[in-house]
């Protein structure tokens, strides 16, 4: 499932690299704006090649876009034709209160876009970028972001979030409900969402915080770091720590795994737990008390607390495992 996800950001980046062509040469620049009435709920629907995308909530129920243009590069038109007829044409469309910007724009070769819209706060979105960054902010949602090259940026989401990138850093807070993050090459950074985090990368660190609902969160090569868990957890990494912090809940479970790293467990004094922990080559340590079940050279079964709360299990090829108080 993992690679399926990433060979659709692939074939996507694929596109944008045949789309952009080559930039160099004689330049045009210029800008647009335009100002939509809507009426209750919208959708905007967003698709640029090139540039850098802000898009924020506002409370005057109509969507402002302003965009700031460039053409450039050889090509059957010049710079200044193109950019002509973009400034004649801008690339959006409205139908009832679905808004479309920037999907004309796939017949223009070498330019770039950037926009700065505004939205109702009650608006789901749907961005896709080839290359820039995006920033979405102060919307209800759902929200979906993908980009081949960019990071993207999203705070204040009350509904679902998506977000894919196959080479830039994603950022997610205050969401208030599930979200879902993958990434091929960057960081992944969430914190304070409500519902359920599910993160997927490759390379990359991934950094959690105060997760609502339960964590799934995988890496081929990078390090896992969740703080404040209280429902189930699943990190696993390939090649890299796994650090988790937080208190299993009653029927809570933890499966935290590691081929190549560390991995430590940060518990309160009064958490109550059953914990099953090996490390093929490397050492069990444990710096709160526990009652041992069972040890041997390289595992151990033991109760923390009354041993009355949920189930943790962890396992490590190469590194060493430690459990103390957080």
């Amino acid at each position: 499932m993992k690679h399926r996800k990433f060979a659709a950001l692939a074939g996507f980046l694929c596109a944008a690299l045949a789309t952009a062509g080559c930039a160099m040469g004689p330049s045009a620049s210029g800008s647009f704006d335009r100002t939509l009435s809507v009426n209750g709920p919208i959708r905007l629907e967003l698709n640029n090649t090139s540039g850098d995308v802000s898009i924020t909530g506002s409370a005057d129920g109509k969507v402002h876009v302003h965009a700031d243009a460039r053409a450039s590069g050889m090509g059957f038109e010049s710079p200044e034709k193109r950019m002509s007829d973009l400034l004649a044409n801008p690339p959006i469309e409205q139908h009832g209160n679905t808004v479309r910007i920037g999907e004309e724009l796939r017949r223009l070769r070498n330019v770039h876009v950037s926009y700065v819209i505004e939205v109702p706060r009650d608006t789901e979105v749907a961005s896709s970028v080839i290359s820039g960054t995006q920033s979405i902010q102060d919307v209800r949602g759902p929200v979906k972001a993908e980009a081949a090259s960019g990071s993207i940026r999203v705070s204040h989401i009350e509904r679902q979030t998506q977000l894919s990138t196959l080479s830039g850093s994603i950022r997610a807070d205050n969401i208030g409900d599930d979200i879902r993050a993958n990434s091929a090459s960057g960081t992944v950074t969430v914190s304070n969402i409500k519902g359920d985090v599910r993160i997927s990368a490759l390379s990359g660190s991934t950094q959690i915080t105060k997760p609502g609902g339960r964590v799934d969160a995988s890496t081929a090569s990078g390090s896992l770091d969740v703080e404040g868990a209280t429902s189930d957890v699943k990190a696993h990494a390939a090649s890299g720590s796994v650090n988790v912090r937080g208190n299993p809940g009653a029927s809570s479970y933890w499966d935290l795994k590691t081929a190549s790293g560390s991995v430590q467990l940060g518990v309160p004094a009064t958490a109550s737990f059953h914990l099953a922990a090996e490390a093929i080559s490397g050492e069990i340590k444990t710096d709160i008390p526990i009652v041992v079940e069972e040890r041997g050279k390289h595992s151990l079964r033991a109760r923390v607390g009354s041993g009355n709360g949920g189930r943790v299990e962890v396992h490590t090829v190469s590194g060493e495992i430690r459990l103390r108080a957080s």
